[in-house]
């Protein structure tokens, strides 16, 4: 269920200092508390009104790694976020109150020992709650930015976009993985074949799928969808394409599909990131920041989703973890933020 964000649980987050005014002590809250629909839809319509356009939402779950076979971990990601992003300066770059901190999507806690089947019911049951949740901010006409969990949340986001535009949405993806999986019930893996399946993904490309961690049937799947890739090794190994003209023609392809534009990330793709499948051979964060940057900036997209950050998966301990995630996630925010609030000097 959604847990809003109430402002004893916001301060627990904020360093305040003297003379000093943080992120965190000038973001909007809900003026109601309750997650009822109704409430919500009514509460997110007067943030709107006090001058919020974004909307950070967490998800605390990792049923959907742990369903694709992966490493558990994700729940953690929205707080380590939270613990930096708060307490970065309020100041002529960003004054705070754009943003809505909305609280956190937590379902049930699924047992350590739980089957594979076990957990692809509860990321199935998730998807409806992701649904309803950002379909209402999507009604207010406000931009989610959604933080954590697995990249199976992909899928709820995609059915809200679809439900909200009455159109199906055009997914660009920075992930070593297409996430094009067999529907062999819902994981991290199949969250853009299951959206595809159901209409509400239309065009699809991956950015920086790594050439060997993708089987023959996903590719020859994606293949007959349509879906389109620059792999990893074409940009970063063998020079094949610059990274700024692979941007160009993914923003250019997106516009041409007139659709609204789903803006994925995968932190799996950022070298040294804490996640469900880390690796070493990744995408540099800032170039990570600036495919956000690029792609908010010159595409009209619904949302932004950063997934399967895990800061328990540090090799140096969970605090490192949310150290790093923190700030990675809270570049990657701000990274978006940038892009639809041209910076005034």
């Amino acid at each position: 269920m959604l847990q809003v964000m109430t402002q004893t649980w916001l301060d627990t987050f904020i360093s305040t200092r003297e003379g000093e005014t943080k992120l965190g002590q000038q973001v909007q809250l809900l003026k109601s508390p309750q997650a009822k629909t109704n409430q919500l839809k009514q509460s997110l319509q007067d943030a709107k009104t006090q001058g919020a356009q974004f909307v950070i939402l967490g998800i605390s779950e990792d049923a959907g790694p742990r369903a694709n076979l992966g490493r558990g971990g994700s729940t953690t990601a929205f707080n380590a976020a939270l613990g930096q992003l708060l307490n970065f300066q309020s100041n002529r770059y960003l004054n705070g109150r754009e943003c809505l901190i909305l609280g956190n999507i937590e379902p049930k806690t699924i047992d350590s020992n739980a089957t594979t089947e076990q957990l692809r019911q509860a990321t199935a049951a998730l998807d409806n709650q992701v649904i309803e949740v950002v379909t209402q901010i999507l009604a207010a006409d406000l931009e989610p930015i959604v933080i954590g969990g697995g990249h199976n949340n992909a899928y709820g986001l995609l059915m809200a976009t679809k439900a909200h535009f009455n159109q199906a949405a055009a997914a660009v993806n920075l992930d070593p993985h297409s996430d094009f999986r067999p529907r062999e019930g819902r994981h991290s893996g199949n969250g853009f074949s299951y959206a595809a399946a159901n209409g509400a993904l239309a065009y699809y490309h991956v950015l920086g799928l790594h050439e060997l961690k993708n089987s023959e049937t996903t590719l020859d799947q994606l293949s007959l969808f349509g879906g389109h890739w620059h792999s990893f090794q074409q940009i970063w190994v063998r020079r094949e394409i610059s990274f700024e003209d692979a941007l160009k023609a993914i923003a250019n392809n997106l516009n041409q599909t007139q659709l609204p534009v789903a803006l994925e990330l995968d932190v799996d793709a950022i070298a040294k990131m804490p996640s469900s499948a880390s690796t070493y051979a990744g995408v540099p964060l800032l170039d990570a920041c600036h495919y956000i940057h690029y792609i908010a900036k010159h595409c009209q997209t619904a949302y932004l989703h950063i997934a399967e950050a895990a800061p328990q998966c540090h090799e140096a301990g969970e605090i490192a973890g949310n150290r790093d995630v923190g700030q990675s996630v809270s570049e990657l925010i701000y990274a978006y933020i940038q892009a639809k609030k041209p910076v005034q000097y």
